[in-house]
């Protein structure tokens, strides 16, 4: 019988040393991903388009360990246009309405008091969970289809209240966070937050592509 082979002294902290770079590479890929929506979303109506092709590219990642290619996103990223503006209009106006409320709330303009503007910003909270689970759903389907989406996440979420509440949370936590920290940092955490999400669903089965 063979005498076992003596494992290296120094495997450990090479081992260790990798996982640090995986990880830092990871934390790197999320923040340019974040700094990519950003900048498609400039023109403000393709923000929707960005963040389902920043999605799509998430969910690449998950299922096949790689980004995907430029051309693959800059193709998934024109399909989106059509139906992303108008989605982009819709959430715009809503989060207006949403944030007036909030500040007529806070400066004491509507009655209500303590209480109301508690509960509003739970039901901010709420809707921004919902968004960002359709968010996810359109990436799982390549960046399109978000009524379908939309009615998909609309019935499973009272199904799995839990996936819901976190990703409210999650939601919140970077629009508190996104106040806090400098201007320059919104986009890094806008990719940590695409992405926090996506872990939070990822047990959801993957449904056939549809068109927008």
């Amino acid at each position: 019988m063979s005498a076992p082979t003596d494992v290296p002294a120094h495997s450990d902290t090479a081992l260790a040393r990798g996982d640090w770079r995986d990880t830092a590479r990871e934390a790197t890929d999320l923040a340019l991903l974040g700094f990519a929506v950003a900048l498609a979303a400039l023109p403000v109506l393709t923000l929707a388009p960005a963040v389902a092709t920043a999605g799509a590219a998430l969910h690449d990642r998950s299922v096949t360990g790689a980004w995907p290619d430029a051309r693959t996103s800059l193709a998934r990223f024109g399909r989106a246009l059509p139906a992303g503006l108008a989605v982009s209009a819709v959430a715009l106006a809503a989060a207006a309405l949403l944030a007036a409320d909030l500040l007529a709330l806070t400066t004491g303009r509507v009655p209500g008091g303590g209480p109301a503007l508690a509960l509003t910003a739970v039901v901010v909270a709420v809707l921004l969970g919902y968004a960002g689970l359709v968010a996810v759903a359109v990436g799982r389907t390549g960046g399109r289809g978000w009524r379908a989406a939309a009615r998909r996440v609309a019935s499973s979420c009272p199904e799995r209240p839990g996936v819901w509440a976190a990703a409210s949370g999650v939601c919140a936590l970077a629009v508190v966070l996104g106040v806090l920290v400098t201007p320059v940092a919104v986009p890094i955490l806008g990719g940590y937050t695409l992405a926090a999400l996506h872990a939070l669903d990822a047990r959801r089965p993957v449904p056939a592509p549809e068109p927008s």
